[in-house]
């Protein structure tokens, strides 16, 4: 992703409480705390700290993150990266050195509890 393409960028120093809406793709390299929603792109840098709920279309993470992470597209940790959470995501891309404490669950239609997956079904679409 090109540094122009960014839409938003809290720099390190920065601390923001609250709730945070964009579209297209936002930087954080400082301290986050609150929900995000967006369609769009959340780059976490390596210096940031991030904590709360994240609804996003792809997470794109080199620093530190403790929430819930939900992403339409994918989950990228780089191998800075530092989740303590649950993740729900169609796709996990994650470098060697990457942290991951929590929970994955890695199907765009997978039930919110564990007890109701059909193996029969998954079974067909393997």
């Amino acid at each position: 992703m090109a540094k122009d393409e960014i839409n938003a960028f809290l720099g390190v120093g920065t601390n923001y409480q609250g709730k945070l809406n964009f579209q297209g793709a936002v930087r954080i390299d400082g301290h986050f705390q609150g929900e995000v929603e967006s369609e769009g792109t959340l780059v976490v840098g390596k210096e940031a700290q991030v904590d709360g709920q994240f609804h996003v279309g792809q997470l794109v993470l080199s620093g530190h993150l403790r929430g819930e992470v939900q992403a339409s597209s994918r989950v990228v940790l780089h191998k800075t990266a530092d989740l303590q959470g649950n993740v729900r995501t169609p796709i996990l891309v994650m470098e060697e050195g990457a942290v991951l404490e929590g929970r994955v669950t890695m199907n765009a239609d997978t039930p919110a509890e564990p007890e109701d997956i059909d193996l029969d079904a998954a079974r067909e679409r393997l």
